[in-house]
């Protein structure tokens, strides 16, 4: 996105107006440019929406995991990606329908997948986060 006023706003009404729901965001940002991170209900539609907007936009490929609601369980699933080498580039981390949600992108997909085949983490594709919201 641009780095100016107004910008952020453009974003959040179109999704408004196109009726998407957010679940989680971020902005971060350099002199000359926004990075706005979402996680969306449908990320589809929503970069559809965008493109049509004339706003520059893509998708990431992510891993969504679901934890049980305790102290620490966070911190047990990144152990699990760093003891296999697997660094973290963005990471989400919210409560969402009583569960714990961890939404992440790593430096290595095809090892984050085997790790978290290997040790049962409860994944979650969009369709399952859509029904949590």
């Amino acid at each position: 996105m641009e780095n100016r006023s107004g910008t952020l706003l453009r974003v959040l009404e179109l999704f408004k107006e196109a009726r998407i729901q957010l679940i989680a965001s971020t902005i971060s940002d350099t002199v000359e440019y926004g990075i706005y991170r979402i996680i969306c209900a449908e990320p589809a539609r929503a970069l559809e929406e965008l493109n049509r907007a004339g706003i520059s936009a893509n998708v990431s490929e992510v891993f969504a995991i679901e934890l049980d609601n305790i102290p620490g369980r966070a911190a047990d699933a990144v152990r699990l990606l760093s003891e296999a080498g697997i660094g973290i580039s963005y990471l989400y981390s919210f409560l969402l329908a009583g569960k714990g949600i961890l939404i992440f992108r790593t430096d290595d997909a095809p090892r984050t997948e085997e790790v978290i085949t290997e040790k049962g983490l409860q994944t979650l594709d969009d369709r399952s986060l859509r029904s949590m919201v």
